[in-house]
């Protein structure tokens, strides 16, 4: 396909980008507007590190061209909150210590902040549930989960 403009929003702001229609999401946001949050993994839309909220629901950027993305919201992790005012998904993992490497890092949160969008104050089978397909290679699972309960509402016990 050849270039053309195509108008998105993200992160409240509209985009013109100057790309065929069926490149994929993933590379016009960290290729043309610099955010780095979603990350390159799989490419095949397995491993939800590229994950982005479009419409309020999680998807996978790697796999989705840019003309299904016209006239839709796209919140990428750069879009929830900032250094000084992070979205409270950012800060639960903050205060979680909830990351190794963080490559899995912007899935774990896009997915869980897409929860919590949908319901308020779901079990942890509900947190478990939308983790599962986010797949996390240096074992930092637990505080993951802790920092989802946390984001969720639901007590965490002090670590010992």
């Amino acid at each position: 396909m050849t270039q053309s403009t195509t108008r998105l929003t993200v992160n409240g702001k509209a985009c013109d980008v100057d790309a065929a229609p069926d490149t994929a999401l993933l590379y016009v946001l960290r290729n043309d507007l610099a955010l780095n949050g979603p990350k390159y993994g799989c490419g095949l839309g397995e491993c939800g590190s590229c994950a982005v909220l479009i419409d309020g629901v999680a998807a996978r950027a790697c796999v989705i061209p840019i003309e299904g993305c016209v006239g839709r919201d796209i919140v990428t992790l750069e879009g929830l909150g900032t250094r000084s005012h992070p979205d409270p998904v950012q800060q639960a993992f903050i205060d979680e210590q909830a990351a190794q490497c963080g490559y899995c890092l912007n899935g774990m949160i896009i997915a869980t902040k897409a929860l919590l969008l949908r319901s308020s104050c779901p079990s942890e089978a509900e947190v478990m549930e939308a983790l599962r397909h986010q797949l996390c290679r240096c074992g930092a699972h637990v505080e993951i989960m802790r920092a989802a309960m946390r984001a969720a509402g639901h007590v965490v016990e002090a670590q010992t």
